[in-house]
């Protein structure tokens, strides 16, 4: 009986110390990033600015508006423009599977992408900055994610301006 006490209380002091040691550890700030596909590559939207994942959906073609504006859908009786992120960024068109209807500064966007990955926990001090060029102009940023994958920040704002 005396020995199980004191293997309890060794027990117990080991808890102890491994408490206080995650009591030290610096609390990290993470972000839930939407992780996408597209032309090979994977990008991230902050979690915050996606409203919806769509996949049936027909879009209406506009004229006399950018290539890379496929057109206008109607989700729930609201109009929203729909870009293909491939052509916006300068890549080849190709059959879009799904879709990411984002919040871009109070305006609902679509972005038609590959395929929808996951959802991933991004601390925020792992985010890098790329540099500026003509092909990353809508990268804000770059990581990389748990399952070694690199992750490019897509900057919503800049979806609908040249």
């Amino acid at each position: 009986m005396a020995q199980m006490a004191k293997s309890e209380e060794v027990l117990f002091a080991r808890e102890q110390e491994v408490d206080d040691y995650t009591e030290q550890l610096p609390e990290i700030s993470t972000e839930k990033y939407l992780i996408f596909s597209s032309d090979g590559l994977m990008y991230g939207i902050k979690a915050e600015q996606v409203n919806d994942i769509i996949t049936d959906y027909t879009i209406t073609y506009l004229p006399k508006v950018p290539n890379y504006v496929r057109g206008v859908i109607n989700l729930r009786g609201q109009i929203i423009p729909v870009v293909d992120i491939r052509l916006r960024l300068g890549k080849p068109e190709q059959d879009s599977l799904c879709g990411i209807v984002v919040n871009v500064d109070g305006n609902m966007v679509g972005i038609l992408v590959d395929m929808v990955e996951q959802m991933v926990d991004v601390p925020l001090d792992s985010i890098l900055p790329v540099p500026t060029s003509n092909g990353q102009a809508m990268v804000s940023g770059m990581c990389t994610l748990p399952d070694g994958n690199t992750m490019l920040e897509l900057d919503c704002e800049l979806l609908l301006h040249d």
